[in-house]
């Protein structure tokens, strides 16, 4: 609202006469202050009792008479009766504790306080004119910032392509891109300092809603010489749990669903090196180092070369992906825009590394053949895995 040492500019008038969202309520506020405790100081000077600021509807009424000096053209222009153009006038004046005008039958003309309080009410006029322009290009996204907060796996992925058709769209939005694992995502969204995340539901958090978006499968990444190479295309558990493991860090999506699935298996693996992130981890397995167990994205995230992948047939080895958002909170009207931009572009999650959720069917597995660029692709049925 707008406030003057606790007092209030009418902005349920204001808001309900321009209709624009309540939240520019703030913006109103910031442009018109300095107008308002102008315009009272100079009250205070000229010793006039200001008891309440006007309100804008008041604001047209003023420079509507001023410009036209007749109360019907006035009312006219303002489009309202000329007895309630005639109230707004008195009520201004009432409230100002000044009389801005004198006149009589014939004629209407500003008083020397009406002359100096014209500029401020011209100012404030200007103000509401900008405010409503950007509260319009808000509403319809053509300016702002969209703050997303996403897997490194999704920032390494389709993430780019939605930004760049986002921004052929819309250019006057600025994007800023937050990389961070699962936790940090849900602990970004729920203290606002992000629009929304993509990751992955890892509690039951009640405070935050999770849209499904995409999915994508945890697999075996290990050398082209290594014995896996020669086992069935599609692992199970037991043909990796026996080899040193290299997993991300515990803070990550990937980590949690693995663990939630060696514990329902009653598995124990040994753990012989962590990474933050999936280009580290599958650089570890170049090495030499283990087996890592990560999503099909890591092969957009790293360096593939010397390295082949099985896809793991395991529960919670499907990873679902979602739009994450702080539950009862609306959007801002940019970052549902580019939510909606996702939604309709069908390239982005129909690729190598994720796959749709909105059409349940089966996964092809690829496996790269060891000393060859080629891929055997075999179908085979996942639980809960989708395209």
């Amino acid at each position: 609202m707008f406030h003057d040492n606790d007092q209030s500019f009418q902005a349920l008038d204001a808001l309900a006469m321009i209709s624009i969202p309540a939240a520019v309520a703030v913006c109103i506020s910031a442009m018109l202050t300095s107008s308002a405790i102008e315009m009272k100081r100079l009250c205070e000077r000229a010793r006039f009792p200001m008891s309440l600021p006007p309100s804008f509807r008041q604001v047209r009424a003023f420079l509507a008479l001023v410009e036209h000096l007749k109360f019907t053209r006035a009312a006219q222009e303002l489009n309202v009766s000329q007895p309630t153009l005639t109230v707004q006038i008195n009520q201004l004046e009432e409230q100002l504790g000044i009389r801005l005008f004198d006149r009589n039958k014939r004629r209407v003309e500003l008083t020397p306080a009406g002359r100096n309080i014209l500029p401020l009410m011209e100012r404030l006029a200007m103000n509401m004119d900008e405010i409503l322009l950007a509260a319009t290009d808000l509403t319809y996204a053509r300016r702002g910032i969209v703050k997303i907060a996403a897997l490194p796996s999704v920032a390494a992925s389709f993430l780019p392509r939605a930004i760049m058709f986002f921004r052929q769209q819309n250019p006057g939005i600025e994007i800023s891109v937050w990389d961070v694992v699962g936790e940090d995502i849900i602990r970004l969204v729920k203290a606002e300092e992000v629009d929304f995340g993509i990751g992955t539901r890892i509690s039951s958090d009640r405070s935050i809603k999770v849209e499904d978006y995409v999915s994508d499968s945890l697999c075996a990444f290990f050398p082209v010489d290594h014995p896996l190479a020669n086992a069935a295309p599609v692992l199970q558990i037991g043909d990796f749990a026996s080899y040193p493991l290299v997993l991300t860090r515990k803070n990550s999506t990937v980590r949690v669903l693995f663990e939630r699935s060696m514990e329902r298996e009653g598995c124990e693996v040994s753990v012989v090196m962590e990474a933050n992130y999936m280009s580290t981890a599958l650089s570890m397995v170049r090495a030499g180092v283990g087996v890592a167990i990560l999503p099909t994205s890591a092969i957009e995230a790293g360096n593939m070369t010397g390295l082949a992948f099985k896809l793991v047939d395991a529960p919670w080895f499907n990873r679902r992906v979602g739009i994450i958002r702080k539950a009862e909170r609306s959007l801002h009207p940019v970052a549902k825009r580019f939510i909606e931009t996702m939604y309709d572009m069908p390239d982005l999650r129909t690729d190598e590394s994720f796959k749709s959720v909105r059409r349940l069917d089966k996964v092809p597995a690829r496996v790269t053949v060891p000393g060859t660029n080629k891929s055997d692709s075999i179908p085979v049925s996942l639980p809960g895995v989708a395209v």
